[in-house]
């Protein structure tokens, strides 16, 4: 027997109906008041799954009086897509106005997103395209010229629970069903800000909930299996998640950066991707306030590299929790300052007591002249000045406050001291 799932049984009706996007849709949300002005332009609903995309465009044809024509960007291609073109042409004529709803529109490729846009210029169809990418990567700079974007957002926990609840109040829902408070709550973690799934995951466990019983939270968990975290390892998420794991390093915040490892682990990632960032935020963030934290970082991606997971968790977990909790630097920019000395001053001459002489004519001239080796002067310290003549008195490095660097800091003025002008020696 088919039966019409939950989430289609209890599609909202009206816009007023959708829950959760308020900012968009609520007495002042943005698209409420350019309904309301007469003007609604084309829109791209960029948004995670199950947030409502498919239900506000539908809503919006009816609203608007429009025919609602959806259209796969995974299943169509241009011909597909000009047939619609050509269909909306002709409706328009009989007057008639046809809202065309693109779902995942950032699939289609940068020449089909050109195919819409003198259609969409002229007003022979009103666009609505959904993506879960960011528009400003996933969609052409022209269509985005020619739409409004607006974020939808996952629904949070007290969006979710109103879907709940009218589950188990609609006529089409369930209800005659009940949920312990302890279900609810694992229902909505499970769910994870999508509607649909959360629905999904009532309706299933409540198949398997006896008539006149409540469901469980074991129920609950039976049904949802291993919920997968919302990350998308070649999507924005990726991105998202792996800066969210730099920063909380960078913050200190151990316990966030440990979640965000397993975010990414648990998620599929690659561990040797996970164990380079490490490797560049070792360098970067921890720097000479602790220099060991580079070799425990390089240390975990040989690691991960030779004995993959899922026991490359531990040399991960010990370099996160190491780095995390190291005193941190970024003094290692200083190559940035030279880099820009460099431009600056591109003809800059290697001064001669510091050049080679491979033969009698150059050292003739003058090359090596003047060079003391550091090891045979007192303290294993010569004191001369290495930087071009234009660049004498330049600082790069300046050391950091904290851990090695302080140091680090005694050192280079002890050496400052007792350095000389060009040329001379201690």
């Amino acid at each position: 027997m088919t039966v019409t799932p939950l989430p289609e049984r209890l599609r909202p009706r009206t816009l007023e109906d959708i829950t959760g996007q308020a900012h968009l849709l609520g007495p002042d949300g943005v698209i409420s008041r350019l309904l309301a002005s007469g003007h609604l332009p084309s829109l791209l609903l960029w948004g995670p799954p199950g947030c409502g995309k498919t239900t506000i465009a539908r809503l919006l044809a009816q609203r608007l009086g429009l025919r609602f024509v959806p259209f796969s960007a995974v299943l169509g291609g241009v011909p597909e897509l000009r047939a619609v073109i050509a269909e909306a042409a002709a409706t328009r004529n009989l007057g008639q106005g046809t809202l065309l709803f693109i779902d995942e529109l950032h699939r289609f490729s940068k020449s089909q997103q050109d195919a819409l846009l003198p259609h969409v210029e002229a007003g022979t169809v009103l666009l609505v395209g959904a993506t879960t990418e960011n528009p400003s990567f996933a969609i052409n700079r022209a269509l985005l010229s020619r739409a409004r974007a607006f974020t939808l957002r996952a629904l949070d926990p007290a969006a979710l629970g109103e879907l709940i609840d009218r589950a188990l109040s609609h006529p089409e829902g369930l209800p005659e069903v009940t949920v312990e408070p302890v279900a609810r709550e694992l229902l909505v973690r499970f769910a994870a800000g999508d509607g649909r799934r959360l629905l999904i995951l009532l309706e299933g466990a409540a198949a398997l909930t006896a008539a006149g019983e409540a469901v469980t939270a074991e129920t609950v968990a039976e049904v949802a299996a291993a919920p997968a975290p919302d990350h998308d390892k070649r999507g924005e998420s990726h991105y998202d998640v792996a800066s969210a794991f730099i920063k909380s390093m960078r913050a200190s915040d151990v316990q966030a950066a440990l979640f965000y490892l397993a975010r990414q682990l648990e998620s599929g990632e690659d561990p040797t991707f996970v164990a380079r960032r490490i490797i560049i935020f070792a360098c970067e963030d921890v720097g000479l306030a602790d220099p060991q934290a580079l070799v425990i970082a390089a240390s975990a991606l040989t690691a991960a590299s030779n004995i993959g997971m899922p026991e490359a968790i531990y040399p991960l977990s010990q370099a996160v929790i190491y780095c995390a909790t190291a005193p941190k630097s970024n003094t290692t920019k200083a190559y940035f300052a030279a880099a820009e000395a460099v431009r600056a001053h591109p003809a800059a001459q290697v001064p001669l007591f510091l050049r080679n002489a491979p033969t009698q004519f150059m050292a003739d001239l003058g090359y090596t002249a003047g060079y003391v080796y550091d090891h045979d002067a007192p303290e294993h310290f010569a004191g001369q000045q290495c930087l071009p003549d234009e660049l004498l008195g330049s600082e790069f490095y300046a050391p950091g406050a904290f851990g090695f660097e302080k140091e680090i800091a005694k050192r280079l003025e002890w050496w400052q001291a007792r350095r000389k002008p060009r040329g001379g020696t201690i």
